[in-house]
């Protein structure tokens, strides 16, 4: 499945559209269960999560859905924000929906959360249970000292009724590793933005951190794996050891790293481990391989640029061409893979989107002073977490290596591919492209 699924709505009892998707042709039913910061189609727009739902999707029939109030269901007033028996209900309204009449359900936080309370009470339509840094109780008692205080507690209430913070404290616990990824962050940030309700968010916060799930634990009697990450400060090893120790015949699996979101850091381990704990068997990784559009961009001269300017005003003047770039890339949806030395390596699910990006790049820096070339070829790519390979990032490079200041140069078979768009190229004739075999020939866009 290369495509996001569609996106679909049931009605509650109670007369609330709940909105899910429905993708895999395995041989079990697996349903996510959704955190507070869920939206059922932003979320293909990360590339990390994306590929671990394709991931899952690959040995099972995935199930998504947003709870009521957040995401693409309806939503709800603050003063009616949904107890865990509430969403247990809209998940089995979501089950009956889609005719799955037992389930492995899986779930992260305060998804895990509410995939404990499902199986507890509705244990004939729960088949097995993943629960990945989550934890029974999250806020301290003298009793579980290992939980959040109760001055952290109001911090975080507070950042999220103001919402002056827009997701970026939860992210620093979430996934400390991805804060370096630009392109990661801003896709966190719109998710954020499209989940929660900002009214309801506080409200939201103050329910996770009532929950206590700890009596419910020795009543669980379904298969159980429990998974985290060591250094992970929300649902780490205390948080895990515990629900192992008070789930009958829980499996404990702990991996290194502080991330507590699954998909990201080595999410490939932690979904082996998954596979094998469903289905007995653990398949290879295969190569995720896409067709794309690929871009990359260099700054023509800029070694004479930075000894003219010096050290101090270079790097201002990178920064301000580095923020030119990725304005446009969120303009016209591009993913940025790299910045690679003072250029751009990025790639688009449109090549005619991707050429617009191009000239809008050129337009845009050189509005600071600064002349850039551009390379664009179209072909299929390996996707490799949040980097990509394969030929078609070779031919790009090397496109891109035969264009001059200011020239959006491209392979054949981009001009190919938006024919009738009213986007103009000249044949720029045959070029041997070093390393690759072939001769290859390369159109400039007309400006």
């Amino acid at each position: 499945m290369t495509e996001p699924p569609e996106t679909q709505y049931v009605k509650t009892a109670d007369g609330v559209h709940i909105a899910y998707q429905v993708f895999g042709e395995g041989p079990l039913d697996l349903v996510i269960m959704p955190t507070g910061v869920s939206h059922v189609e932003i979320e293909w727009d990360g590339p990390r999560l994306a590929r671990f739902l394709r991931r899952l999707a690959s040995f099972s029939r995935l199930i998504c859905f947003d709870s009521r109030g957040v995401g693409l269901s309806d939503p709800i007033s603050p003063r009616d924000w949904p107890t865990l028996e509430q969403r247990a209900q809209d998940a089995l309204t979501v089950l009956d929906a889609v005719g799955s009449g037992q389930a492995a359900l899986m779930g992260g936080l305060v998804g895990g959360q509410l995939a404990m309370f499902f199986a507890a009470t509705y244990p004939g339509r729960t088949s097995a249970l993943v629960l990945a840094g989550t934890a029974a109780r999250l806020a301290w008692a003298p009793d579980y000292p290992w939980g959040v205080l109760a001055e952290e507690q109001e911090s975080r209430r507070r950042q999220a009724e103001q919402g002056f913070d827009h997701g970026a404290g939860a992210l620093r616990l979430l996934a400390p590793s991805a804060l370096g990824d630009a392109s990661f962050v801003s896709w966190w940030y719109r998710l954020y933005r499209h989940s929660v309700p900002p009214g309801a968010a506080h409200v939201y916060v103050d329910s996770t951190f009532a929950t206590d799930l700890r009596s419910l634990l020795p009543t669980i009697r379904v298969p159980t794996l429990v998974v985290c990450r060591s250094g992970d400060q929300l649902g780490g090893s205390a948080h895990a050891s515990y629900l192992a120790d008070h789930i009958p015949g829980a499996k404990l699996i702990e991996f290194p790293g502080a991330d507590n979101l699954l998909y990201v850091g080595d999410a490939d381990a932690a979904v082996d481990e998954v596979e094998e704990f469903l289905t007995d068997t653990r398949n290879p990784v295969k190569a995720d391989r896409v067709l794309a559009t690929v871009l990359f961009t260099d700054i023509v001269g800029s070694t004479g640029r930075a000894v003219e300017l010096g050290d101090s005003k270079w790097r201002e003047l990178l920064d301000a061409h580095d923020r030119a770039v990725r304005r446009q890339l969120d303009r016209f949806r591009g993913r940025e893979i790299d910045t690679v030395g003072d250029g751009f390596l990025a790639t688009f699910d449109g090549p005619g989107r991707a050429v617009e990006c191009a000239c809008a790049i050129r337009d845009a820096v050189r509005a600071l002073g600064v002349e850039v070339r551009a390379g664009l070829h179209t072909g299929e790519v390996e996707l490799r977490d949040d980097d990509i390979a394969g030929i078609g990032v070779h031919v790009a490079a090397r496109v891109l290596s035969h264009a001059g200041a200011g020239e959006v140069l491209t392979s054949a078979a981009v001009p190919l591919l938006v024919a009738g768009s009213g986007i103009e190229f000249e044949d720029r004739g045959e070029y041997e492209l070093k390393g690759i075999p072939g001769i290859w020939r390369l159109f400039a866009v007309v400006s």
